[in-house]
Parts: structure tokens; sequence; C-alpha cells
């Protein structure tokens, strides 16, 4: 089962995939753009082109657990996500994957506008690998 997953962010939107077995996560690509019609759009277009047939959407919790205006807006999303593609979305507890993002780009020397690019996406793969890691 092919399955992407979203790293939702306002200017940049990291999308991530897996393989067919659902065992690896691999970065996929990044969507930039503030408007959330048009970043939902182009979700949705990637994931009729790559069949997916499930979507994980990170939801930004805070620290304690609890969930503020990013984790709703994350919900939002979500729905209408899989109300526009017919296709089930599943959230996922993303706390702590920007900083795990960041600090595997900083031990691959990734830095400046290259780093700013890739974070996002590299989010959306740790996502997506601790989905299907708890899911196996």
């Amino acid at each position: 089962m092919i399955i992407i997953s979203v790293d939702l962010g306002k200017a940049r939107t990291g999308l991530a995939i897996s393989d067919k077995t659902g065992f690896l996560a691999s970065p996929l690509c990044m969507i930039e753009e503030k408007s959330p019609t048009k970043v939902l759009e182009k979700v949705a277009q990637k994931v009729e082109e790559n069949k997916a047939e499930l979507i994980v959407v990170g939801l930004p919790k805070n620290m304690d657990g609890s969930e503020g205006d990013s984790a709703k807006n994350a919900r939002e999303f979500a729905k209408n996500l899989s109300e526009l593609t017919g296709i089930k979305t599943v959230m996922q507890d993303e706390r702590g994957t920007t900083i795990t993002a960041h600090s595997y780009l900083s031990q691959r020397d990734v830095k400046g506008k290259k780093r700013k690019a890739q974070v996002d996406i590299v989010a959306a793969s740790i996502i997506l690998q601790d989905y299907l890691d708890k899911n196996r």
C-alpha cells in the first residue's frame, strides 16, 4: 500500500511517500505555497499522481500533548484532503520531527537555503516512518 505523509506548514509543506510494502518512507517533494486552498489542491494532485491509498497528516501537538491552533488547522486540512481525494487520512503526532530533521541535516552538513528547502521534506519522512513503524 502506498502511503503519502504531509508535514503541513504556513509557507512550505513537505511530502513523503512509502514503498509499496509499507516498510520505508522516502522524501517526495516540497510545496512552497501559503494559500491553504492551493496547498490542498497540490497535495491532492501528488496523492493522485502517486496512486496513494492512505494519507498521513502530521499533528503538531504541544509538548504537553495538548492541541492548539496548528493542530486544529492540520485536522481541518486532513478532513478537506480526504473529502477532495476520497482517500482516508490519519493523524500522526509530529512532536520533535522538525528538531530531528534539523539534526539529521546538520549531521550531513546541509546548511542555509538548502537546509530550509529540505527540512520539511525530511520531517514528512520522519512522520511517515514513525507511522509505518508504529503500525507494522
